[in-house]
């Protein structure tokens, strides 16, 4: 009865249909390519960062007017209907996003009493007011001087001079929260005031004046080391005043020090909008002039993340091109393989303008923070932005690495063994990878009042891992087999009650789910195995009724795990990813999400995705990457046409 299914279902694929959505999408990739070989798409976060970057030219007194009336477009555009802001498309009301949205508005002139202003003050207030906001939210009114300094957890510039084998040291934090915090502790130490050139306040958002406060720190308290931990700051905020004033001068300029040999040129100290203005304002607050080369390029790295749409303007969080560049890549090679391949030799062409483009951005010379756990490594990875040298990934080098192997070309070959050997030794002890480091996973360390967001370690995840686990079995070197079965085990025991996977990085358990079926299928792992059967029957059984695959970012924050009101081009992609990845190709589940696809392609031979398909911290900070919407089905219709003419139904790439 199966293979009868089978059939009918299968049947329902016009060949010519197919070729033709292929096509469509193929060109339109193509479309995108810049001339010197690369990709970068839009990288698009919530209402945070187009609020900070107006408060940072109101904190500099560098105001733009046109700039900032367009991004005031785009908040206005994008207040929910509960008032407020929320951190993803359709998401419930956020405090923290809200109140710098308000803040900002109301710095760019917004009437406090018209519809919109007055709808997310009753809603800020509704929710315990400003005083309940998050902890970079209280560091920006404490710079404002709209809450007191004792608002925001001690945090002493004297973190920057603990050795690594110290607990709290910089060198047990993520590779962000490093980034984002050397040069904050150097602004909480020099406590300088906004110039606000308006004179614009916020005290309305208050219930309580802020003055009459009595608990700023009130978690979330996760477990019992919370509320010590808030005891301990306590303990340290008069402590902090008996260091001695050299030994305070001296950890600003080793903060100081570490910022500026990550500067990275146009990128910005780690190459993400929060450290890179917190990097801004701490050269005002030192009495750098904005004209010195340190501060001009720190200026000119935030600039560049702004997105111009002529009648709006948001600020991007970083941008994306290495990624962007590998996943395109992947999506052109599909579609060009195989006896139906669309425009082989073009696509070679670009594929190769591309690998060279990426060869030349790999991080040869540089032993970055991750050498503070691998001192002997050598570098060979690839990070996410242009320049950032410093924080190359193993998901962006895997990716990378898949691609320019897959290339089989000689001009690759020095470039992949040293990815490889890199890959090899950012192993975390438990079989897994971190993105950027390796066993960054002292889990005290997000009990601690700062910490409020949970994110502060970048512990192993089964999603990175399991692009490691594909890139080391496209290879085959035998050498590399025991690294890979230790990453094998970590993600069987990973594996989630229902037989899904945590996605840390793209939303949520549809893409971890898929990551991992494609890892097992390019390490050998049998189609029968439990783990990956158990796998295959939770897609089936989240497919919605139209055929397509999509889920929520509330799946984050506890709610159902690959679930959303409507079918997403991404997720359907990644759900018939993994299925033919797992050998059902001919899966009635996958014909009718190949279908769903070809059926919800536009004019232009792309898809349209509104909702949020990334995150960068689970409950506090979403992404909407642009370029998922075109590289992902194309890869999956590209596939599926190509295992359907192909002599084998065995896929042994990890994509």
């Amino acid at each position: 009865m199966l293979d009868v299914m089978d059939s009918a279902a299968t049947s329902e694929i016009d060949p010519g249909q197919l070729d033709r959505v292929v096509g469509r999408a193929h060109q339109a990739l193509a479309r995108r390519q810049d001339s010197d070989g690369h990709w970068v798409f839009e990288l698009e976060a919530d209402a945070t960062i187009p609020a900070e970057y107006i408060l940072l030219e109101h904190f500099l007194n560098r105001i733009d007017d046109a700039t900032e009336q367009k991004i005031g477009i785009y908040l206005r555009r994008i207040q929910g209907e509960h008032g407020g802001w929320p951190l993803y498309y359709g998401g419930k009301f956020d405090i923290s996003a809200s109140v710098k949205a308000y803040f900002a508005l109301k710095c760019l002139g917004d009437d406090v009493a018209a519809p919109h202003m007055r709808r997310a003050r009753e809603a800020i207030l509704d929710h315990g007011g400003a005083e309940r906001s998050n902890v970079f939210t209280r560091f920006q009114l404490a710079l404002f001087g709209e809450a007191p300094w004792h608002a925001t957890p001690v945090m002493p510039v004297e973190l920057m001079l603990l050795p690594r084998s110290a607990f709290f040291s910089v060198w047990n934090m993520s590779y962000w929260s490093r980034t984002v915090i050397a040069p904050l502790l150097v602004l909480a130490a020099l406590k300088p005031v906004a110039v606000n050139p308006r004179g614009v306040h916020v005290q309305e958002l208050f219930v309580t004046p802020p003055d009459q406060v009595r608990d700023w720190i009130r978690g979330p308290y996760r477990s019992v080391w919370g509320r010590a931990f808030k005891v301990l700051d306590q303990v340290l905020r008069p402590a902090t005043k008996l260091i001695p004033s050299s030994t305070h001068r001296r950890a600003i300029d080793a903060a100081v020090k570490f910022i500026e040999l990550r500067l990275n040129g146009t990128d910005g100290l780690g190459a993400i909008y929060p450290a890179m203005a917190n990097t801004v304002m701490m050269y005002r607050a030192l009495g750098v002039p904005d004209t010195d080369h340190r501060a001009a390029t720190a200026w000119e790295a935030v600039q560049a993340l702004l997105v111009d749409h002529e009648d709006e303007i948001y600020c991007q969080p970083c941008v994306s091109p290495i990624w962007d560049t590998g996943l395109a890549g992947h999506a052109m090679m599909e579609a060009a393989s195989g006896p139906a391949g669309v425009d082989p030799g073009a696509t070679k062409a670009g594929l190769d303008k591309a690998a060279e483009w990426l060869r030349d951005r790999q991080i040869l010379d540089v032993k970055g923070d991750w050498a503070i756990n691998c001192p002997d490594l050598e570098p060979g990875g690839w990070a996410f932005q242009y320049n950032n040298d410093y924080y190359p990934d193993v998901d962006d080098t895997a990716v990378v690495g898949m691609l320019l192997h897959r290339q089989n070309d000689p001009a690759n070959a020095e470039a992949l063994e040293r990815a490889r050997k890199w890959i090899v030794g950012m192993q975390s002890s438990n079989g897994g990878w971190g993105a950027f480091d390796v066993d960054n996973n002292k889990e005290l360390l997000n009990y601690i009042p700062f910490a409020d967001h949970g994110a502060l370690l970048d512990p192993p995840t089964v999603d990175v891992a399991a692009r490691c686990i594909s890139f080391l079995a496209q290879l085959g070197n035998n050498e590399d087999r025991p690294v890979i079965e230790r990453g094998l085990q970590f993600l069987r025991d990973e594996q989630e009650k229902d037989g899904s996977w945590f996605g840390r990085w793209g939303t949520n358990y549809i893409y971890g789910t898929w990551s991992v079926l494609c890892a097992l299928n390019a390490a050998g792992v049998s189609h029968d195995d439990p783990m990956v059967v158990r796998a295959v029957e939770w897609l089936r059984s989240v497919q919605r009724p139209d055929g397509g695959w999509g889920e929520g970012c509330e799946s984050y924050e506890d709610g159902p795990h690959g679930i959303y009101k409507e079918g997403l081009p991404s997720q359907t992609a990644w759900a018939v990813l993994g299925l033919m990845a797992a050998g059902r190709r001919d899966d009635p589940a996958t014909v009718r999400g190949i279908a769903w696809l070809t059926t919800h392609q536009d004019e232009n031979g792309e898809w349209d995705e509104q909702p949020y398909n990334a995150v960068g911290f689970p409950k506090v900070f979403y992404l909407r990457y642009h370029g998922y919407r075109l590289f992902f089905p194309l890869m999956a219709l590209a596939r599926y046409r190509n295992l359907g003419i192909s002599n084998t139904r065995h896929v042994a790439f990890g994509f």
